[in-house]
């Protein structure tokens, strides 16, 4: 049994702990896998800024942010894409009022086995690979032998369907055609590079920032002439070919807490942490 003043301290101190908890605010953070890293790193170090705001993070893809959204359950959605106009009619109709912010831009980029020998793609290229239309099945299709790929058969890693970084690349790759029948999808980008890596005969596409020594990135010709690699500068300058726009929505114009947090993170601290998570910011910054 503890002594009476032991329970007493004990109780004051539960009390204290109690009412501190109930007198932050907590603002619902939730969507693209793409932004979930940098989401949270904006998170944890905003806690250190202003202590009586706590940010929940989660992911689950930009469909799940946006659905979210759309029902009144989150305060800011991220997506790695555009709401479309029929999810902002939805949630107008639902009494919320979706308002996009550009956070930063990310090159989504093509993985591969490094000891894959395409080293250089072209969009054609890869509509082939991933397009239900698409003629190439192999390796050979396209005039490459892969070291380990004893198949020959390319290996295709996708995204699942309420993916903003799926819809995206379906958009800017293959147009109005149709994803393969086929693809494995993965639940995370992560997951997506984690496969590629292991496996000879495969592509895959993901953000920037989940880059590892153990892939390669395809440079990435438009017009089939000159290539551009992947990289926080040709995100940033929008000469990489599958380069986008990462978001964040809140309902309505940001006010109080939510406002004041998403003008951190336009701040040059916010934009620090994103440059730093491997994404550019939406303007120049100097870092340390």
């Amino acid at each position: 049994m503890y002594p009476r003043k032991s329970m007493h301290l004990l109780a004051a101190l539960l009390a204290f702990a109690a009412g501190s908890a109930e007198s932050r605010t907590v603002i619902q953070n939730k969507g693209s896998d793409t932004l979930v890293n940098v989401a949270q790193a904006w998170a944890e170090k905003y806690q250190t800024v202003n202590p009586d705001v706590a940010v929940a993070v989660s992911g689950g893809g930009s469909g799940t942010g946006i659905a979210a959204m759309i029902n009144g359950t989150v305060d800011i959605a991220n997506a790695s894409r555009k709401m479309k106009d029929k999810e902002k009619k939805l949630a107008r109709k639902h009494g919320h009022n979706p308002v996009e912010h550009i956070v930063g831009y990310d090159a989504l980029a093509v993985y591969l086995h490094p000891d894959n020998p395409a080293s250089t793609l072209t969009i054609k290229q890869l509509a082939d690979i991933y397009g239900r239309k698409g003629k190439a099945r192999k390796w050979s299709d396209l005039g490459v032998k892969v070291p380990g790929c004893k198949s020959d058969k390319i290996v295709v890693v996708s995204r699942q369907n309420n993916s903003g970084t799926y819809a995206y690349f379906r958009k800017a790759v293959l147009g109005k055609d149709k994803y393969r029948s086929g693809t494995l999808d993965m639940h995370g980008s992560k997951d997506v590079v984690d496969l590629v890596e292991k496996t000879p005969c495969a592509i895959g596409y993901s953000g920037l920032a989940y880059a590892t020594e153990h892939t390669q990135m395809a440079c990435i010709s438009k017009d089939g002439n000159t290539c551009v690699s992947p990289s926080v500068a040709t995100a940033g300058d929008g000469s990489y070919p599958i380069a986008r726009p990462l978001m964040m929505y809140t309902n309505g114009e940001p006010k109080g807490a939510i406002k004041a947090y998403m003008d951190w993170i336009m701040s040059d601290e916010g934009q620090c942490i994103i440059l730093h998570k491997g994404y550019a910011p939406v303007r120049p910054v100097q870092c340390d």
